[in-house]
C-alpha cells in the first residue's frame, strides 16, 4: 500500500499511514450537513463521525469550532474553504466535497496545507443532463403556465394559439462547455434530431465530435446560431459572468437560455433584462448568483422557469453523491489515493 503521513501525527507512520503511537485509533470525521445515511453508516463504520444531522449548515466560525481534532471533512457547496478558513484547518488531510463542482473551496489554498480535495463526478452527469433538458423542454413548451392556467381556472375552452411555445425537434441546441454533462446533454439533443454546436476553451476529442454530430464553433457564433443555449462551464475566474447582456443582444429573440451549472456564470440582473425586454424568449434556471436568493425581477416573469438547484437531485444519484465523497475521505484516511482527487500536487502517497 502506498505510505502516506499519518492521519494524526507527521512521524513513525506505518504502512496504512498510521503511526506508532495511534495505530489503535480511529480517525475522525466531521460530516457538515445532512446526506443519505448510507454514507453516514459506512463513515462510523471506519472512523469517528461528527454529524450535523441538519440542513441548516454551519457558520464559519462553527465549522472550525467543530472541525478540530478531526482529520477528514464531508462538506456540502454551502461551506465555504476560502484561504483563510484553510489556514486554521489543524490536522485536516481531506476535504470531501458532495458535489462536482467545488467553487466553494480554494484548491491552491488546500493544496499549500496538504489538504486534499475531492469531488463527486461522473454519478450525476445523466440525471443533471436530464434536468437540463427537462428545462429546456419546459421553457420552450410552457408547461409552468400551462400549469398554472389550468390550477387557476381561466381554463374554459381551447383555442387554436392557447399557450403556444416552440418546437424543439430539429433546432440548433449551443452548448457552452463540452465535458462529461455537455456531451450528455448533446446526446439528449440528437435524440431530438437537434443541430449541436459547442464553444469550450479546450475542444473536444474528434471522437466525440464525431459521436454526437457536434461542431467546434465561436461562442459569438453559438450565441447568434442557436436556437437553444445550455450552460456546462465550472466557475472559475474566467467564466465568472461569462453570460451578460452583451451575450444575450447576440442572441435570437426566440432563443431560450438554460443554466444549471452555477449562477455566478450568468449575470442575473442582465438574464432578468433581457427576459423582461424579449431580448430572449425565455430560459430555464436552476442555479443563481446568491443562492437561495434569487433576482427579484426573475421572480415576477412568466417566461422563465426556476428551479431550486436540484438538477442532481434524484434519489439514486444524491445516494450515490453521497457515498462517493464518504469513499473519498476514507481512503485519504486510510493512507490511498482519494478516486476523485482535484489537487494531485497535494498527494504524498506513492
Amino acid at each position: 500500500m502506498a505510505r502516506q503521513r499519518c492521519v494524526f501525527e507527521p512521524q513513525l507512520y506505518d504502512e496504512a499511514g498510521l503511526c506508532d503511537n495511534c495505530r489503535s485509533m480511529k480517525p475522525a470525521v466531521l460530516v457538515t450537513r445532512r446526506i443519505y445515511p448510507e454514507a453516514v453508516e459506512y463513515l462510523k463504520q471506519r472512523a469517528e463521525v461528527d454529524y450535523v444531522d441538519s440542513d441548516d449548515g454551519l457558520t464559519a466560525d462553527e465549522l472550525l469550532r467543530r472541525i478540530r481534532g478531526k482529520q477528514a471533512v464531508v462538506s456540502q457547496l454551502t461551506d465555504k474553504f476560502p484561504p483563510a478558513v484553510i489556514d486554521k484547518l489543524e490536522g485536516v488531510c481531506v476535504i470531501a466535497n458532495v458535489a462536482v463542482g467545488f467553487d466553494n473551496i480554494d484548491p491552491a489554498a488546500a493544496t499549500r496545507r496538504k489538504i486534499l480535495v475531492t469531488n463527486t463526478p461522473d454519478v450525476l452527469t445523466d440525471t443533471t443532463a436530464d434536468f437540463a433538458f427537462a428545462l429546456l423542454m419546459a421553457a420552450a413548451r410552457r408547461v409552468v403556465e400551462g400549469h398554472q392556467f389550468v390550477h387557476s381556472g381561466q381554463w374554459n375552452k381551447w383555442r387554436i394559439d392557447l399557450l403556444v411555445g416552440q418546437d424543439v425537434h430539429h433546432r440548433t441546441l449551443g452548448i457552452f462547455g463540452m465535458g462529461r454533462i455537455g456531451q450528455a446533454v448533446a446526446r439528449r439533443g440528437r435524440g431530438f434530431h437537434m443541430r449541436i454546436l459547442y464553444s469550450d476553451a479546450v475542444r473536444a476529442p474528434e471522437g466525440v465530435e464525431r459521436e454526437l454530430h457536434a461542431e467546434f464553433v465561436s461562442a459569438d457564433r453559438l450565441l447568434r446560431e442557436s436556437d437553444y443555449i445550455s450552460v456546462h462551464v465550472p466557475l472559475l475566474p474566467e467564466t465568472r459572468k461569462m453570460i451578460s447582456a452583451d451575450q444575450f443582444r447576440l442572441m435570437k429573440p426566440t432563443a431560450i437560455f438554460v443554466n444549471t451549472s452555477r449562477g455566478a456564470v450568468v449575470d442575473e440582473a442582465a438574464l432578468a433584462d433581457a427576459l423582461e425586454k424579449r431580448v430572449i424568449a425565455g430560459a430555464g434556471i436552476d442555479v443563481f448568483e446568491n443562492e437561495p436568493t434569487v433576482h427579484p425581477k426573475l421572480l415576477k416573469l412568466e417566461n422563465v422557469v426556476l428551479a431550486p438547484h436540484i438538477a442532481s437531485a434524484s434519489v439514486d444519484t444524491r445516494k450515490k453523491m453521497s457515498m462517493v465523497a464518504a469513499e473519498n475521505a476514507i481512503a485519504a484516511l486510510e493512507g490511498r489515493r482519494p478516486p476523485n482527487l482535484l489537487n494531485p500536487e497535494a498527494w504524498t502517497g506513492a
